[in-house]
Order: C-alpha cells, then sequence, then structure tokens
C-alpha cells in the first residue's frame, strides 16, 4: 500500500498545462491504482506501459472510446484532489492529435472552432448553391424541372465540383492518418491483425464497456442506446454511400440515368440510409446534450454537435427531395441538400468526421500489440 501511495504521488507530481503531460501523469496513477480495470475495455493497452511518451498517449487516446466507466468507478476522480479525469484529457489529446495530425499544418487550427467552421461552411455552399439555381433556372417553380435533377445542374457540373472537394477531403484526410499511423506504429501488420480491427471498429465493440453493458452518460448507470445510436449513424452513411456508389453503375455501366423508382437499388438502399441518419444522429444528440459534464471535453462540443446536426440535415433534405423531386418545389430542395453534402464534403478532414479513421488506426496497433504480447508469453512458455 506504501509502494501504491507513493506511485501515485509521483505521478502527481508530472502533471503540467500540457494535455499530454496531464493525461500521462494521470495513466500513471491508474496504472499504480488499477481500481476500475474491469470499467475499460481497453485498459490493457495501458498496463502494457509503465511511461508514455507522445506517441502513447496519441495511441491511448485515439484508442479511448469516451465510455465514461472509468469516471465513475475511479476514487480519484473529482472532487478529489488528484483530480483523475480520463474521457476529458483522453479528449483533449484526441484533438490535439488531430490538430497535430492535420494536413495542410494550418488547417489544423480549423478544430479549434469547428462548430462554426460548419455553419460558415454551411452558409457559403448554401448561397452558392442558391444563387447558382435561381442564376440558371428562371422558373424555378416550373412543373418542368420537376422529376430530373440534370435539368438544374448538368451531371458534368455536378461531378466536378462535387469531385474536385470529394478528392481533396479524402487526399487530406489520408495524409493525416497516415502521419499518424507512422508515429504510433510498431511491428509488420498481419491479415488476422488487421481483420480483428475491422470487426472491432465495424461492430463498435468498445462502445459496450468493459463488462458489454454501454456507456455511462449521465450518471453512472450503464445504457447501450450510445452504441446504438452510433451503429445507426455509421450504418446509415454506408447505405447511403451504397446507393450513391450503385447510382454510378447504373449511370456509367449500365446507361441508366436518374430519376431512378423508386422499388430501385439506389432509392431504396438511400432511403434505409437516410432514415440510419434521421434515427441515429437524433438519438446522439439528445444524448449529447445531456451527458454527465464531466464527460469529455466541453470545448468539443459545438464540434460534435455541428458534425450530428449537419449530418441530421443532409438526411433530412435528401428524403425531402426524393418525396417532393415530382413537384416544383425540387429545384429549391436540391440546391439545399446539394449544399449540405457540399459542406459535410468541405469540414470533413477537419472535423468528427476523421475520429472513426484514427480510431481504426488505433485499433489496428492495438490488434498488433496483443498479437507480440501473446507470441512473447509462448515463447517464455
Amino acid at each position: 500500500m506504501q509502494q501504491l501511495n507513493k506511485l501515485i504521488q509521483e505521478a502527481v507530481i508530472l502533471g503540467s498545462d500540457s494535455s499530454g503531460a496531464e493525461a500521462a501523469r494521470m495513466l500513471q496513477i491508474c496504472n499504480a491504482c488499477r481500481y476500475c480495470e474491469g470499467f475499460c475495455a481497453v485498459f490493457p493497452a495501458m498496463t502494457r506501459r509503465i511511461n508514455f511518451n507522445v506517441a502513447d498517449m496519441n495511441y491511448l487516446a485515439n484508442l479511448c472510446h469516451n465510455c465514461g466507466a472509468c469516471l465513475h468507478a475511479c476514487q480519484y476522480a473529482p472532487p478529489h484532489e488528484f483530480g483523475v479525469n480520463i474521457p476529458r484529457v483522453m479528449a483533449r489529446v484526441r484533438k490535439d492529435t488531430y490538430m497535430t495530425h492535420a494536413w495542410p499544418k494550418t488547417f489544423g487550427a480549423l478544430y479549434k472552432n469547428n462548430g462554426l467552421t460548419v455553419v460558415l461552411a454551411s452558409t457559403f455552399s448554401l448561397t452558392i448553391f442558391l444563387l447558382l439555381t435561381l442564376t440558371f433556372n428562371a422558373g424555378l417553380f416550373s412543373p418542368s424541372l420537376s422529376q430530373n435533377f440534370y435539368t438544374i445542374f448538368s451531371h458534368n457540373t455536378l461531378i466536378l465540383m462535387f469531385g474536385f472537394v470529394f478528392a481533396y477531403a479524402t487526399l487530406a484526410l489520408c495524409i493525416g492518418v497516415f502521419s499518424f499511423w507512422r508515429q504510433i506504429s510498431m511491428g509488420a501488420v498481419s491479415g488476422s491483425a488487421a481483420g480483428e480491427a475491422m470487426h472491432n471498429a465495424l461492430t463498435l465493440k468498445y462502445l459496450g464497456g468493459g463488462h458489454g453493458d454501454g456507456c455511462n452518460n449521465e450518471d453512472d448507470a450503464f445504457s447501450l442506446w450510445r452504441k446504438r445510436f452510433h451503429h445507426f449513424t455509421f450504418y446509415g452513411f454506408m447505405f447511403c454511400f451504397a446507393a450513391t456508389s450503385v447510382a454510378t453503375v447504373y449511370h456509367y455501366l449500365l446507361g441508366l440515368n436518374a430519376p431512378y423508382a423508386f422499388s430501385s437499388i439506389p432509392v431504396v438502399l438511400g432511403v434505409l440510409g437516410g432514415i440510419g441518419l434521421l434515427v441515429g444522429p437524433a438519438g446522439l444528440l439528445y444524448l449529447n446534450l445531456r451527458r454527465n459534464a464531466e464527460h469529455g471535453d466541453v470545448t468539443q462540443k459545438p464540434m460534435d454537435r455541428a458534425f450530428i446536426v449537419l449530418l441530421f440535415c443532409i438526411s433530412a433534405t435528401g428524403l425531402a427531395l426524393l418525396i417532393y423531386r415530382d413537384t416544383g418545389w425540387m429545384a429549391i430542395l436540391l440546391a439545399i441538400h446539394l449544399a449540405f453534402v457540399m459542406s459535410f464534403f468541405l469540414t470533413m478532414p477537419y472535423g468528427k468526421f476523421g475520429h472513426g479513421f484514427y480510431r481504426l488506426a488505433a485499433l489496428l496497433k492495438d490488434s498488433i500489440e496483443r498479437r507480440q504480447e501473446s507470441n512473447l508469453q509462448l515463447g517464455s512458455d
């Protein structure tokens, strides 16, 4: 017991204004105590270390899914003088990670005021698309404009505009994640490790908490609703992506041009995705508004909420466009929907969307580490 207290007191002295140093201080306390070991799904990754460098902190912060269980189980959490709050300090380190690895570097500052960035991008995109619609379509509410989206914007125009922005966003995000991986990676990537990491990401395994009972949201009661709403959001997005991919095949390979029938594969996939992107973001926003203030970093709430609202608006306007595509409202709804989609593409590398890719890299490293640890144990036996 005396040794435990000594280690904890030494860790308390390590604290500073740096998020990384403060996180290292708290994790050394956790490593010495280990009282909440059973409450954290990713706790073993921390116990493989005694000291924590910058790469370790960035890795562990992105491996943390902010389930909140450790905060309610910790005997050194606020108001204790040690002030151990892992969800908050990990969230701050994650933001530092995104800013450090952002490409171009100067754009990393966009993470600081991402909520404002999303609002400005949405306003700018909405203004541009509405002006273009009004400029090129004098009879804006004419029934002749209904049904065919390409009477408003030509197919080539949409491909040029969105293709360029999407290509840039994808490049920027890939460079950032690759930079992060170079910092934290170790050892060769095996197929089994990659498969396990992908499985854990697709099933949101660690949003189930250490016991699989879920996350803590408002208090110390466990709930799986955060995991469920994440599933609605993620798979809603994937259905929408699948709908776009199938429509691309229809257009370029089969020579079938939009609009497609309500019973067609692109429309069915799009409707399923749209419903998922209504239910998921609405639920996540509700939980975010009610979540305990001690969970996470309050300065990042605008970024989290802006992303959630943006996804909801994309889905709502997309479904409205589908419902009213045979009316004179189609042109206006198309302009509004495209504006929200463009805003999503513009902010994609510098907002909440990127956290999934950084987390996937951290999950891959965790799978590699556990295999290396297992091989060492087999070798010693």
